[in-house]
């Protein structure tokens, strides 16, 4: 996903940027509110962190100029939402341009539009659809995240083909290329990835359940019921 410094023409990277930007601030915006009305999340926020920073890290060869990995967002969706989300993850992939050399300041934009941005809204009204229904909730967890980290690459495989589009079909059959080729290997990977962050859910569900029913992430009848499980 990582797409790395100076691949992306200067157009399109400060295109990705300028659509990045309003909900990165809105994100701090709600990250500031949020820690301010209730400090204890800060544990919270430190674990989706770092999850997002850690597996988002373990990257794989993909595409030319592209990686595959994990993300980590649909979790934090989940928990705290997307634009939240959206800081979190801009702030992570911040930190691995400069110290980890994965990305890059002028495809930030972008990375983050794809990772931090488009993931975490598709997991976050996919979390949202199953919530009330009779979906077990680790069912739904896994469902959301598998989806927000495939969605990533779905909007990756967007960016690729239109700075790149094939010179015989075009936009089009660059966008299926990327696509296909990603599948490889993010497929098992998002598998992967949603079963481990729905143990990771189980274990916040058993340690620290009145967190969860006090953002209203279930009701305090599932968070109960799932603790049973």
């Amino acid at each position: 996903m990582h797409v790395m410094e100076g691949f992306l023409p200067p157009l399109w990277a400060a295109i990705w940027w300028i659509i990045a930007l309003p909900f990165i601030i809105y994100g701090f915006i709600q990250l500031k509110k949020i820690i301010n009305d209730n400090r204890d999340v800060l544990p919270l926020l430190g674990i989706c962190g770092a999850l997002i920073f850690i597996l988002s890290a373990l990257k794989l060869p993909s595409v030319t100029g592209s990686c595959s990995h994990p993300t980590g967002t649909g979790l934090s969706a989940i928990i705290f939402g997307p634009f939240i989300t959206a800081i979190i993850g801009f702030i992570v992939l911040l930190f691995q341009s400069l110290f980890l050399a994965h990305g890059g300041l002028s495809t930030l934009g972008a990375n983050t539009f794809s990772m931090a941005i488009c993931g975490p809204f598709l997991g976050y009204y996919v979390y949202r659809a199953l919530k009330d229904t009779k979906v077990n909730i680790y069912i739904t967890v896994f469902i959301a995240v598998a989806l927000a980290d495939l969605f990533t690459y779905v909007i990756t495989a967007l960016e690729l083909a239109l700075a790149y589009p094939a010179e015989a079909t075009g936009f089009i059959g660059s966008f299926i290329t990327f696509l296909g080729i990603f599948a490889v290997t993010q497929v098992p990977l998002a598998i992967l990835e949603g079963a481990v962050l729905a143990l990771v859910f189980k274990y916040i569900v058993n340690i620290k359940p009145e967190i969860l029913i006090k953002l209203k992430i279930f009701s305090e009848e599932k968070i109960n019921a799932a603790r049973e499980v």
